[in-house]
């Protein structure tokens, strides 16, 4: 009987192929802790990025809808928005329009005073700080994306004086708060905020007049209002922030969307009849001023037609256009 030996069998197998590392990819929770700070813009670029960075997907079709759709994404967030003057009669509207518009934006305002701040509701992106400090605006302004500045010194009426005697009435400022302080500095310290905090567009809110150092405004008070409002002017169109420079007529406290507005510049509606506006109509523009690129760089009078002359202006994107002055 043959014997049978046993012989081990050895199988050559070929080596597995190698795999390249493993690339770092941001994965996306199903669910955020509640205690994470990651705002929805910046968590929704942190999961593409890696698709976006590598040159081979790059020409992937997928992968660039990834990236239109991310972008989507982080430019249809709410712009947020501070209103500084915001307890004054046009600031307020400017600013309840904003609330108003929530899908659009986020409103902040700031104010001088605790009494300002209840005045308008008390809410907590009301802020309280006096544009004289810099350091007192800083908290209101870090994170916004857009500022609309609606602060300005208001001279005061002297008592004592009898029209029945033929007599004009005198105005004073409070000391500490005349234009050269809130019109100017103030103005100046807004804006130097605002750039070292990112801000991508300014609109700011002056008055017709400036062109003429001897206009009556200039007078009350000793003030020189209008020349301390033109300064600060010239140095946001200086600064290299995107602005919008809106000089209104007369302001007037009535109902705003119901009449044909006229723009222009260089004080050139002054010399017509049509030299008053709607402060509710001031404030509308200032709110549409962010939405349109005809808007930006450009420095507008504004005023507006009579009540039930002209048609009531619906397009700004036209209204804007009809300017191009840029100061």
């Amino acid at each position: 009987m043959a014997t049978l030996t046993r012989v081990p069998l050895i199988f050559s197998c070929p080596s597995p192929p190698r795999r390249p590392p493993p690339r770092k990819y941001a994965c996306m929770p199903t669910t955020l802790p509640e205690s994470s700070t990651l705002s929805f813009r910046s968590f929704s670029f942190s999961f593409f990025a890696p698709f976006l960075s590598t040159p081979h997907n790059k020409s992937n079709k997928s992968f660039r809808r990834l990236r239109a759709v991310s972008a989507s994404m982080a430019d249809s967030r709410p712009s947020t928005v501070l209103v500084t003057g915001a307890g004054g009669r046009t600031g307020s509207i400017v600013y309840r329009k904003l609330k108003e518009r929530s899908g659009q934006y986020v409103a902040r305002g700031l104010v001088r005073t605790e009494e300002s701040k209840e005045k308008i509701g008390g809410a907590k992106d009301v802020y309280v700080g006096d544009i004289r400090e810099a350091e007192s605006i800083a908290p209101a302004i870090q994170g916004i994306d857009a500022l609309i500045i609606l602060t300005s010194a208001v001279p005061k009426m002297k008592h004592g004086f009898d029209p029945s005697k033929g007599e004009r009435p005198e105005f004073y400022y409070e000391d500490g708060a005349y234009p050269e302080q809130v019109d100017w500095i103030g103005q100046k310290y807004q804006i130097d905020a605002a750039k070292d905090a990112g801000v991508k567009h300014i609109v700011l809110v002056g008055s017709m007049g400036g062109t003429n150092p001897n206009n009556p405004l200039n007078s009350l008070g000793n003030g020189n209002i209008l020349i301390w409002k033109r300064k600060a002017e010239q140095y946001l169109a200086d600064s290299g922030i995107p602005y919008t420079i809106i000089r209104a007529g007369g302001l007037q406290d009535k109902e705003g969307g119901i009449r044909e507005l006229l723009v222009g510049k260089d004080d050139e509606l002054l010399q017509t009849e049509t030299r008053t506006i709607a402060r509710a109509d001031v404030a509308e523009v200032c709110i549409q001023a962010l939405q349109f690129e005809e808007a930006k760089f450009k420095a507008i009078d504004l005023a507006s037609k009579p009540e039930g002359t002209g048609t009531p202006t619906k397009d700004f994107k036209a209204l804007f256009s009809q300017v191009t002055a840029r100061f």
